[in-house]
């Protein structure tokens, strides 16, 4: 018991130099990469942005800190003069929903999952960050909402939004360009780190796995991911990502089988063969292990 609240003060230490670091935003630089003809990737602190410019206007998926609107919608206008239509949500976080309000005081359209609405009109808790959210003020709420998937016929592009089960959380969604071969994952995929999954929003490692699984039989070898975080990717990085997923139950399930504590498990080191690849992200070794360790456990009985 006392190795995981350690676990969960050291997590907490380590979100926390990350949001402090992120609050300077007057250093965070929004950097645009071209994905396709009319396809973009936008980075800067938070999930990835991704945005299809055309005749019809802009449509974004995601939105980063409201502190950053300003300088995302400056890096767009140098993309496109067109107002911005449409803004997608991925899933709840703030990292990717914190611009909403700005942009929906602009008459901007936001639209996410049925239960990213439900999460943001609620008071939610993210046990491991130690952290509480407040309801998302009216601006800032999804005016559509779907609870399987949704289509937007934009900019000569079918653009769909569809739903993943219970992975990152509970109302993920993929935005598939169906047209240019281009899919945005949210952060079902964290290309080259450990992700973060949050289990008390029904997220799950094995959903995690299911949701790449999906992707994976939705891509080929020419097919551009845009993944929640880390650089634009292809179909090899994240079947690299699923089979780190994987590995990580193979490894994990036989300490569950036998009983172990989790603080007993940590101190066997399963993650010790994934360490150097994947452990470059904010989310440390120890933490991801006590991310995933209860849901392997729910999982066994």
């Amino acid at each position: 018991m006392t190795r995981f609240i350690s676990l969960s003060i050291i997590f907490y230490i380590t979100f926390i130099g990350i949001v402090t670091a992120q609050n300077n935003y007057d250093d965070v630089e929004i950097k645009s990469i071209k994905v396709e003809d009319g396809i973009y990737m936008l980075m800067g602190a938070g999930g990835n942005i991704g945005l299809s410019s055309g005749e019809d206007g802009v449509f974004m998926i995601d939105d980063q800190y409201s502190p950053l609107t300003l300088k995302i919608v400056a890096a767009i206008k140098k993309i496109s003069d067109n107002p911005i239509k449409f803004v997608l949500n991925t899933h709840w976080h703030w990292d990717h929903t914190g611009g909403n309000e700005n942009l929906g005081k602009t008459n901007v359209v936001i639209v996410a999952h049925d239960n990213v609405y439900e999460r943001l009109t609620h008071e939610q808790f993210i046990k491991i960050f130690n952290r509480k959210t407040t309801p998302s003020p009216k601006k800032a709420l999804p005016v559509i909402s779907f609870n399987d998937q949704v289509t937007f016929h934009l900019n000569g592009l079918h653009i769909q939004a569809h739903h993943i089960n219970n992975a990152h959380t509970d109302g993920d969604s993929i935005i598939i360009f169906k047209d240019k071969n281009v899919i945005h994952t949210g952060d079902i995929f964290f290309n080259g780190m450990y992700p973060f999954i949050d289990t008390g929003a029904g997220g799950s490692i094995y959903g995690m796995i299911a949701g790449a699984n999906t992707i994976l039989a939705l891509a080929d070898d020419k097919t551009k991911i845009i993944p929640g975080h880390g650089p634009l990717a292809n179909k090899k990085d994240l079947e690299n990502f699923r089979d780190m997923l994987i590995h990580v139950v193979d490894n994990v399930t036989p300490l569950v089988k036998k009983g172990l504590s989790l603080e007993e498990a940590v101190k066997q080191d399963p993650l010790k063969d994934l360490n150097e690849k994947w452990a470059v992200g904010f989310l440390k070794p120890d933490v991801f292990l006590a991310t995933v360790y209860q849901t392997i456990q729910d999982h066994q009985k």
